[in-house]
């Protein structure tokens, strides 16, 4: 392979078919049976295009080299609408850059090869450039069995303006990176002959006006490598004259129903029937009109969530005069998405039920195909492994998959937060309305996927505009989910969620309302360098850097011990941790950009996530004797003799034995009292001076008087869990909940784990900031 360079400027972590008769089939079946039928067409041999290789990415995935021009991305693409014919463009095409007012290159072969669909600057097209116009360029041949029928040609994302000609002819063009488009090419087509298909783009990514995400044309921070040109599937599938175009399914939990729009083109005298099936048993069926609402009973439903993600299988037919023109095969989830008051705080309820979200940010970016996964298997890698760590929740963040990835996440189990892609910049009128018609577009295009359960147009002020207004607009395009107007920054003030942003946090966030649930939307981005597996070696970043592994896991459930105190004192109900993987220079994932290597203990991490939604202290809890005196002993071998004592008001711990003076001993004992803040945890009170309590302040850990503030009572407040050596008991800040008491050079300091200061070291973290509750030395 030819080596693709990374970019090596610093980061910058401020910037931020004719029916025929069958037995029914699962879908799974189906698609498996749609993926078989997969050939490729005839394409003509550039013969003078340079043969297709791949370059070598800055970072190789496990699935960089199954990619070859016969087996990129096969899988059928669009799992929610099947049908049996299909063909697979994707593949070697031909390809050049191009300039504005150029005329289309017919019948001439281009100069160099690219393999869609992966996007022109990544290392799987063979180009790894990056231009703002190219043409795209293959031939192909039609089907004989296709005869009779309409041939449509599909898009499902080019990026970003897509003009497309046929044999010459301008069949359609778009606008939009992230939405699919079908044109009906049959009337420019030869039958039994080569045809040629030219595509020209025009992405002129952060230049432009348009949604554009995380793209930049110079990346750096927290802004990635742009994608142009073809980036998912391209294929075609005949159809007849009248055919369905969508089905929208909703489902409707109370009235046991299933509720179908089947949207179709040449429907006059069209009856459309929708069958919900459960395997092979038919649980009900309905018909009606082609654009109303067809109620298709499903008696007592099998609810979907991410514990049991119950798929029915739904067929949809078009008839006229008894002939069925059209089968397409679907699936549905049946579940529910609402609010209510829960213990008088309002939480998002999944079936009625409130259920804590809690999620990584999943940016969908790779070393290798840039915005387009290696394969399929990739595809589902992420939410797998978000799966393997015990979350039940992605925020699909400022991208549109391909609709394998919502379809993985329908099978798994996985609730998404689904964001628009941002703007770069404010827009003009022409913008603003372009961005609003990809908005509806997204929404049309992912309403029926049953992962899906809010939507989120605007992300820390990014081209926001009119942020009430345009919340309103989609709460009324899709009232079956949530919608949060903006995540982070400018608070719209309407809609179902106040989302707030703190970094690293959990920090305070807003509170939940009688009619807007809290949800931190972002936090965290902890960073760790692993040798091998950075995007730009050097150049890599988090918004808090640790040292090891050790040190992630443990600060990481620390952080989560932090969201399950704010799920009670602020009444937030989500949280989404940046981020499952790093991207590019941002090393703030819990995975390696590669996807080679898992950061943290999987094991710690999902029993924190595991605590965290059933409710349990996360890494469990220590019961201290309230209202008796105690005194503390260090743990650590060589030092297990000394004990926390306080001296001119400064914690140190030193050897205490019968021999040492009663001052001494009087200092180094504390009477163990309900926690000031919050009464399921603790607080030491000093026997020689009542009312004085052992505190951090600017993490230097004292005994001081109370001053009566908030602050006070929370920095004088100490959860204990169980030892983190395995033994004694640990104590947890109530406002740091990711840093511990901890003795180092004999002072007493309020420590995380592979921190930056030298108290923070990992070197007998664990033994350090563990503690063997002992009796008292003094009454």
């Amino acid at each position: 392979m030819r080596r693709l360079p990374p970019d090596l400027d610093p980061p910058s972590p401020d910037s931020r078919p004719a029916a025929r008769s069958r037995r029914p089939r699962t879908l799974l079946t189906t698609l498996v049976a749609a993926a078989a039928l997969v050939m490729p067409l005839a394409v003509a041999s550039p013969a003078q295009a340079a043969e297709w290789s791949p370059l070598e990415p800055p970072l190789e995935t496990p699935w960089t080299d199954d990619v070859s021009p016969s087996n990129a991305l096969p899988e059928y693409p669009r799992p929610q609408m099947v049908r049996d014919d299909w063909r697979n463009l994707n593949g070697e095409w031909e390809w050049e850059p191009a300039q504005e007012g150029e005329a289309p290159p017919f019948g001439r072969t281009l100069d160099r090869s690219i393999l869609v669909p992966y996007p022109v600057e990544s290392a799987l097209s063979g180009i790894g450039e990056d231009t703002d116009r190219m043409w795209y360029r293959r031939t192909f041949t039609v089907p004989e069995d296709w005869k009779g029928r309409h041939v449509k040609l599909n898009f499902d994302a080019v990026d970003w303006r897509a003009d497309v000609w046929i044999n010459g002819t301008k069949v359609g063009d778009h606008r939009g990176g992230y939405d699919r488009f079908s044109l009906d090419v049959t009337d420019a087509l030869r039958r039994g002959e080569q045809n040629e298909v030219i595509v020209g783009v025009h992405d002129p990514t952060d230049s432009g006006q348009q949604a554009v995400g995380k793209q930049r044309n110079n990346p750096g921070g927290i802004f990635y490598t742009s994608y142009s040109g073809i980036w998912q599937t391209v294929w075609m599938e005949p159809v007849r004259p009248a055919h369905t175009t969508r089905v929208d399914l909703t489902p409707d939990i109370e009235g046991e129903t299933l509720n179908a729009v089947v949207h179709a083109v040449r429907a006059g005298g069209v009856t459309a029937q929708a069958t919900v099936r459960d395997g092979e048993t038919v649980v009900g069926r309905a018909s009606g009109a082609p654009g109303s609402t067809i109620e298709v009973p499903v008696p007592d439903p099998h609810l979907w969530s991410p514990d049991d993600p119950f798929l029915y299988d739904v067929e949809v037919v078009l008839k006229r005069g008894g002939k069925v023109w059209d089968r397409v095969e679907s699936y549905a989830g049946m579940r529910s998405i609402g609010t209510k008051m829960v213990d008088g705080v309002l939480r998002p309820v999944l079936n009625g039920e409130y259920v804590f979200q809690m999620g990584p940010l999943d940016q969908g970016y790779w070393p290798d195909g840039i915005s387009t996964a290696p394969t399929d298997e990739a595809l589902k890698f992420d939410i797998q492994a978000a799966k393997d760590l015990g979350f039940n929740t992605i925020r699909k963040h400022v991208k549109v998959e391909p609709d394998r990835w919502y379809y993985w996440a329908d099978r798994m189990g996985m609730l998404v937060w689904q964001d628009m892609p941002s703007m770069a910049h404010q827009p003009g009128q022409a913008a603003q309305d372009q961005y609003e018609h990809e908005l509806r577009e997204m929404i049309d295009q992912h309403r029926s996927f049953p992962s899906i359960t809010q939507w989120i147009p605007f992300n820390e002020g990014w081209g926001q505009y009119e942020g009430a207004r345009i919340t309103e607009d989609v709460q009324e395009m899709d009232p079956s989910r949530l919608v949060t107007g903006a995540s982070g920054w400018y608070d719209t003030g309407n809609g179902d969620a106040i989302d707030s942003h703190i970094y690293v946090g959990p920090g305070d966030p807003e509170p939940a309302t009688d009619s807007r649930i809290s949800v931190l939307g972002e936090y965290g981005g902890l960073g760790l360098r692993l040798d091998g597996h950075e995007w730009s070696p050097g150049n890599g970043f988090g918004y808090e850097m640790v040292s090891d592994s050790e040190a992630l896991t443990t600060r990481y459930e620390g952080l989560t011990a932090g969201v399950q105190r704010l799920e009670r004192t602020n009444g937030i109900s989500a949280a989404i941790y940046t981020e499952i993987t790093d991207v590019e220079n941002e090393l703030n994932g819990l995975w390696t950009y590669d996807r080679r290597q898992l950061k943290v203990d999987a094991a710690r991490v999902r029993a924190a996530h595991r605590d965290l939604i059933a409710g349990r202290p996360v890494g469990g809890s220590a019961e201290l004797p309230a209202g008796e005196l105690r005194s503390l002993r260090v743990t650590t071998p060589g030092y297990d003799n000394r004990y926390i004592r306080h001296q001119d008001s400064l914690g140190f711990t030193e050897v205490v034995d019968e021999s040492s003076s009663d001052l001494l001993k009087r200092d180094a004992t504390w009477r163990i009292v309900p926690g000031l803040a919050d009464d399921e945890c603790y607080s030491l009170e000093s026997l020689n001076y009542p009312d004085e309590y052992l505190r951090h302040r600017e993490s230097r850990v004292r005994r001081e008087a109370s001053d009566g503030s908030e602050l006070f009572r929370e920095d004088a407040t100490w959860c204990a869990v169980p030892g983190l050596s395995g033994s004694g008991v640990s104590l947890r800040s109530y406002n740091f909940p990711d840093q511990y008491l901890r003795h180092y050079d004999s002072e007493l300091w309020l420590a995380g784990v592979g921190g930056p200061e030298p108290y923070e070291t990992s070197a007998n973290f664990k033994r350090d900031a563990t503690w063997a509750v002992e009796s008292p030395w003094a009454q």
